[in-house]
């Protein structure tokens, strides 16, 4: 009996021979469940309104209605994870907060790699930030509340419509936005450094070019981030 956590995907490609390649290399991977397959993103986008979808592989270059235009048309995206001929197109994907970018052809291990990630990610939406208090915060994983406190935390990283929450030796996912943790954590503490992360300003080692580095991990800053940071850090 298999007790490994069951995910179900549905997979969207305009090429037969790359969307059978696909769905042959998915049926080896033992965590998902293919609910269906389609070859335009409109008949996509009326499969995911009548279907529980956990992971969507999509494809960008398609006649019509794009990769892109599904993802924004959709209320309710499924974890997204991309495959595509082309190198072209990751950073507009990034912006869209998909799980992963995979350019074909499409290989085994990759594969399992953006399942893992995407899989993290769902895992995520039970888990929540509940409240602020003065020096930690209650976060809910799986009905359990768990305290966290402040000062254990590294650095924040978004992940679209969640946020992975990195400590020293572990990791939470909590089903938030970068912005709205921003809004609610102090900001003598906590700055943003880029779209994508937002560090805690104690935890910084040192600061090389455009990257920080917090507990041997590099986190890059941007040039429009670059200012505040140095004035929150008292740079001389």
């Amino acid at each position: 009996m298999n007790t490994e956590t069951q995910f179900s995907c549905l997979v969207v490609d305009d090429n037969d021979v790359a969307r059978m390649l696909l769905l042959q290399l998915l049926q080896q991977i033992p965590s998902l469940t293919v609910k269906g397959e389609c070859n335009n993103a409109p008949d996509a986008a009326e499969f995911i309104s009548n279907n529980k979808v956990d992971i969507l592989f999509l494809d960008i270059e398609m006649p019509g209605m794009s990769g892109f235009d599904l993802l924004k048309a959709l209320k309710n995206r499924p974890v997204t994870i991309l495959t595509t001929a082309s190198k072209n197109y990751a950073e507009e994907a990034f912006e869209l907060n998909v799980a992963d970018y995979i350019v074909k052809p499409v290989a085994l291990p990759r594969l399992a790699m953006a399942v893992q990630r995407a899989a993290e990610l769902i895992k995520g939406k039970d888990a929540e930030l509940n409240t602020i208090e003065k020096d930690y915060v209650f976060i809910k994983e799986n009905k359990i509340l768990k305290k966290v406190v402040l000062d254990e935390i590294y650095w924040f990283e978004s992940k679209g419509d969640y946020v992975k929450i990195h400590l020293a030796d572990k990791y939470y996912i909590i089903h938030s936005t970068l912005k709205q943790m921003e809004e609610r954590l102090n900001k003598a503490k906590f700055i943003r450094v880029h779209r994508s992360y937002m560090v805690a300003l104690n935890k910084i080692d040192y600061m090389e070019d455009n990257v920080l580095y917090l507990n041997n991990s590099p986190i890059p800053v941007s040039e429009s981030c670059k200012a505040d940071l140095f004035k929150a850090l008292s740079l001389i």
